[in-house]
């Protein structure tokens, strides 16, 4: 589907949306009428199934009161343990490995307290300069609470041209003074997929732990945790997953690791047959639901039943496969139609390194992003020229995704993005 022999028709797309076996899944979200919605790498839309777990807890805190932590199908106590075993298929992993709890960073927090253990020379960070700025910020308070200067015991792996990373690079600031390495599966900007196996590897070879923060992965790429030999890694669920504005977060730790005492101690993270003992010194779970801190959310989780119980059914393969193909669509039409206004592809194009959304530059983003709102178009705008855009697998069609291009077409022929300030809301 190269640049020079797609079918621009929109009969095309409507073939590929016929051929779709995914397509019966769009209607077990809310999609308005007459919105295309292109923000799934930001906040995921609600799904029918997510809105019933939600009823369904609601209605036994009203039924049930107090009794709903040990009662009903869903008993709120063990209820993060049940959203980490239904997380297990996205992320290729044991039952007692992952507990869903928290937020992303409040685990980054927790998995830092945890591992990052300074020991002699050993005393380093390993980050890079594209990941989330909330990482970066965690990493360096803890280097400070440690005693360390981030200027000096973070490392931040540099960007070639401002987009991607090169993996060498990543490889070369491995030394033996780094003790712990953070990077994101999928960067956020650019949609770039790193090979988390190849740096795992090279990372345990110079004696450093390493984790990944998979927000922009979880729910839009398989992953294999266990297999690669990961030591730890955090996500949250209201992006690819669906999961809702403030639904928690996820933790893996690898079983290797496993019991695990935290670093940051909380009464959820204790034994569950002993957790109501209010012993004054703490039991650990033996799970990775040691590092709990706090009590769940319940209803914020609650949606959570709803929507793994979807990617469980349909399978993460399915849904990477659907939305490598949406996305190669979107590039073709893009390559074909858009770049003499000036548009670059900023994301990587082959398949094995490009995560769930498009990255375009242009000079004018901020302007064309508020332009395509007016046009019930929901983009997201990445300060200073970036246009992100997630065809999400589940609810979105290639008919979307050609309206999309044909609108920006029409955007620039009449530049009516002219129209708008070119710079941000409060909230891109």
């Amino acid at each position: 589907m190269g640049k020079t022999n797609v079918d621009t028709s929109i009969e095309f797309a409507r073939q590929l949306d016929k051929e779709d076996e995914l397509s019966v899944y769009q209607h077990e979200f809310y999609r308005q009428s007459d919105t295309i919605y292109m923000d799934g790498n930001s906040l995921g839309l609600l799904s029918r199934r997510a809105e019933n777990s939600l009823f369904y807890m609601l209605d036994s805190w009203k039924t049930q009161g107090i009794d709903g932590w040990t009662n009903g199908k869903h008993p709120w106590f063990y209820l993060s343990e049940k959203l980490g075993e239904q997380s297990t298929y996205l992320v290729g992993a044991k039952k007692e490995e992952v507990i869903i709890t928290g937020s992303t960073t409040i685990n980054l927090h927790q998995l830092l307290a945890t591992f990052y253990k300074p020991n002699g020379k050993r005393t380093k960070i390993l980050a890079d300069e594209l990941n989330f700025p909330s990482d970066i910020y965690a990493i360096k308070s803890h280097l400070k609470l440690r005693g360390f200067n981030p200027e000096e015991h973070l490392i931040l792996v540099k960007s070639r041209d401002g987009h991607t990373l090169v993996e060498e690079d990543i490889i070369d600031s491995m030394t033996d003074e780094v003790a712990l390495a953070v990077f994101p599966s999928v960067i956020y900007r650019s949609g770039q997929l790193l090979d988390m196996k190849r740096i795992t590897e090279k990372a345990h070879q110079f004696g450093i732990l390493v984790g990944f923060d998979l927000c922009h992965s979880i729910g839009a790429i398989p992953h294999s945790l266990d297999k690669w030999d990961v030591d730890f890694a955090f996500w949250c669920t209201y992006k690819y997953v669906n999961g809702g504005p403030g639904s928690p977060a996820g933790i893996y730790v690898n079983e290797k690791h496993l019991p695990k005492a935290p670093g940051l101690g909380g009464w959820f993270g204790s034994d569950k047959t002993k957790q109501f003992d209010m012993d004054l010194t703490m039991n650990p779970s033996e799970t990775a639901g040691a590092l709990q801190i706090g009590t769940p959310h319940v209803l914020s989780a609650a949606p959570l039943l709803g929507s793994l119980e979807m990617f469980q059914e349909i399978g993460i393969g399915k849904i990477r496969s659907k939305s490598l193909k949406l996305t190669e669509y979107m590039m073709a039409l893009i390559d074909k139609t858009l770049i003499e206004y000036g548009f670059t592809i900023a994301n990587p194009k082959e398949d094995y390194r490009r995560g769930g959304h498009i990255y375009l530059e242009h000079p004018e983003a901020a302007r064309i992003c508020k332009t395509l709102k007016q046009e019930n178009i929901i983009p997201d705008f990445r300060p200073p020229s970036g246009i992100r855009l997630a065809p999400a697998a589940l609810y979105n069609t290639f008919e979307d995704v050609w309206h999309v291009v044909q609108v920006l077409n029409k955007i620039m022929k009449e530049e009516s993005y002219k129209k708008f300030e070119n710079k941000r809301e409060v909230v891109s």
